[in-house]
């Protein structure tokens, strides 16, 4: 009822796609000024809707989705902000954090990393870096891609879960979670449609077991005094300092 009000009250509509939008308003009923205002769209178009609003109120609209999230309206909401103008926000559905409900995984903590690249080496490298984020990773991903996609985070993020959201709020809207390898061999026999979101489970907790304890110190011990190595090994691996400082002595003897 809010959206209606405020398409009801507002001067001016700027869309994503006018096409789109005017569906929404004659649905409603409502007669509104439409302009174009998109990832194409020129910073003349921004600076006439930035005029507008010194005396008319302007609502943006999304063709899905939150506006601002994976679009280009940050610019004009920013610029609007530098010039006084008030702004507000009327969230529609949010992709990443639906997905994050729908999918069983540990949403306290996510990082959402906007698409995957499509280039393999890009991806791949994108992978890695996020690879110690101790957090659940939500992409947006494109059907074509997804098979890719997952391929990738089995050779660089091996092991993790995985769950794919596609179609959110749409009428064929699916979940489904599993190892790489269960989903992967779901999509390469039903090819997916329609607009994805990918989530990565996080790296799983390490134990002291899991690390070369000797093999750290001794690189530590190459170029630092055995306290500061003791230190440096106790980040990483979560062990007592003291206990690493002596061992760091015995391997200073041998």
């Amino acid at each position: 009822m809010r959206a209606v009000d405020i398409l009801t009250r507002c001067d001016v509509i700027a869309c994503e796609d006018t096409r789109v939008t005017q569906k929404l308003t004659r649905h409603l009923g409502i007669s509104k000024m439409l302009w174009r205002y998109d990832d194409h769209s020129a910073e003349a178009d921004r600076m006439r809707l930035l005029e507008r609003m010194q005396h008319q109120s302007v609502a943006l609209v999304s063709d899905a989705g939150t506006p601002l999230v994976s679009d280009p309206g940050y610019r004009l909401v920013r610029d609007a902000r530098a010039a006084g103008i008030a702004v507000t926000s009327l969230p529609g559905p949010s992709a990443p954090v639906m997905a994050l409900t729908l999918s069983g995984m540990p949403n306290d903590r996510f990082l959402f990393a906007g698409f995957l690249p499509s280039k393999e080496k890009a991806r791949r490298d994108i992978l890695t870096e996020l690879a110690s984020v101790r957090a659940t990773l939500v992409f947006f991903d494109t059907a074509p891609r997804l098979l890719k996609s997952l391929e990738a985070i089995d050779e660089v993020l091996p092991g993790r879960e995985v769950a794919v959201a596609r179609e959110l709020t749409k009428t064929f809207e699916e979940c489904r979670s599993g190892t790489v390898a269960e989903v992967s061999a779901h999509y390469a026999a039903h090819p997916p449609r329609g607009e994805i979101v990918l989530l990565v489970s996080q790296p799983p907790e390490q134990t002291a077991d899991d690390f070369d304890v000797d093999a750290l110190l001794l690189e530590a011990l190459a170029d630092m005094k055995a306290s500061h190595a003791a230190g440096k090994v106790a980040k990483t691996t979560g062990i007592d300092r003291k206990e690493l400082y002596a061992r760091a002595m015995e391997l200073k003897d041998q």
